[in-house]
């Protein structure tokens, strides 16, 4: 049998851009952190997809919609193409709790199931990095292992302590 791929699936806010405490959706709010595009190549040079899995629930608040998002995500693989690096995917929940449960939503793992089926993931060769213990529930749920990070905090040192580069 073929071995899948490994990945290093991140969480967005706290982990990719300064969390801020309340919801992100506009350009002038959303501050990528330092560093976030050397990690992201040096997991790709590790032989690592990289993949983003974020809960949006604002856009079930009615605070903001789709297209905000969007467009906040291709402000981000610009910023990211413009120092020689991408995102392999970004995977997305829309929904808040109030609305009913669901399954996409962390610390559901539905997102981290649908890419490792979509790009052939060995779970068990991959991680997952957020701030937020539902970031971490979610990923143990898909067979991933999860590390839980303060938020903001660089992520170089700490896949270079885990092992990803």
């Amino acid at each position: 049998m073929k071995e899948g791929r490994a990945a290093l699936f991140l969480d967005r806010d706290g982990v990719i851009n300064r969390e801020r405490g309340t919801h992100t959706w506009k350009l002038e709010d959303f501050e990528i952190l330092p560093g976030v595009a050397e990690a992201v190549k040096a997991a790709h040079d590790a032989g690592f997809l990289v993949i983003v899995i974020t809960n949006q629930s604002g856009i079930g608040l009615g605070l903001y919609d789709h297209a905000d998002v969007e467009r906040l995500h291709r402000y981000l693989h610009r910023q990211l193409a413009l120092q020689g690096t991408q995102l392999d995917a970004v995977y997305y929940c829309p929904h808040h709790p109030s609305q009913g449960r669901c399954l996409c939503r962390k610390p559901g793992s539905l997102l981290l199931e649908r890419a490792v089926a979509r790009f052939g993931i060995d779970p068990s060769r991959s991680l997952m990095v957020g701030d937020r213990q539902r970031d971490v529930d979610a990923a143990n749920s898909a067979g991933i292992r999860g590390v839980l990070v303060p938020p903001d905090q660089l992520l170089m040192p700490m896949l270079k302590m885990e092992g990803v580069i």
